[in-house]
């Protein structure tokens, strides 16, 4: 996540990208919010990720039970994400405490529920205590699974910053269909809960070249996912 050359342009927008996106509920729970986040809200979460990146507990692939190792790789904040668990510390790196959640990040959780929801209880109650910060070069992928590991159902909020995605959004029954693909762009909303909490998702293929220049990105896509964990030590 090294700054982008200021000489470096981006790719020219496509007409499609163009046109006015709205709103739209994918699944009974699941919201898609188009262009949430304004250009200054977008950079300074890219310059917080920059800073939750570096040692110590720092952003890493993860190795998987099986032997594989994820092609995104992952800094947490507040519990660490340990393959099916959460730890305090960053056991898949240097052992260190995980990073601090802060509070103006639950803030902004708190915000994203309500807007996606337009329900300011359901905004009052949400009470993040984890994130994953998840980075994709144009070469990651990620598989169709389910967030599960938590002890709380509260809605899961996903926020996009850098390159588009195509985000795939499946049902809570099976990784197979019935599922929908839908581009994410940088600066997007997706809040999934209720019926949709536990729905398989994934990320099957990047857009390269399609972050705004000015957004401090040399390429690749951030991902921050707020989650209620239930946990209490």
């Amino acid at each position: 996540m090294r700054a982008r050359p200021v000489a470096r342009r981006a790719a020219a927008p496509s007409l499609f990208a163009l046109l006015p996106r709205e709103r739209r509920t994918i699944a009974p729970g699941a919201v898609h919010v188009p262009d949430w986040l304004n250009l200054d809200e977008q950079s300074r979460l890219v310059d917080a990720c920059r800073a939750w990146a570096k040692s110590p507990a720092p952003m890493s692939a993860i190795a998987m039970p099986r032997g594989g190792v994820t092609s995104v790789k992952t800094v947490c904040l507040g519990w660490q994400w340990v393959p099916y668990r959460y730890s305090r510390f960053a056991e898949n790196t240097d052992g260190a405490p995980v990073k601090p959640f802060p509070n103006w990040l639950a803030a902004l959780g708190r915000r994203a529920v309500g807007d996606a929801y337009a329900d300011p209880e359901a905004s009052r109650a949400y009470q993040p205590d984890a994130a994953l910060v998840n980075y994709y070069d144009e070469q990651a992928r990620l598989g169709l699974h389910r967030d599960d590991d938590e002890r709380a159902d509260a809605p899961v909020v996903s926020l996009s910053l850098g390159d588009s995605c195509i985000f795939r959004f499946g049902n809570a029954a099976t990784r197979g269909r019935p599922h929908v693909d839908i581009e994410l762009r940088s600066g997007d909303l997706v809040v999934f809960g209720g019926r949709s909490r536990f729905a398989y998702h994934g990320v099957p293929r990047i857009l390269p070249g399609t972050a705004d220049p000015t957004l401090g990105l040399t390429g690749g896509r951030l991902n921050i996912t707020l989650r209620m964990t239930g946990l209490t030590n």
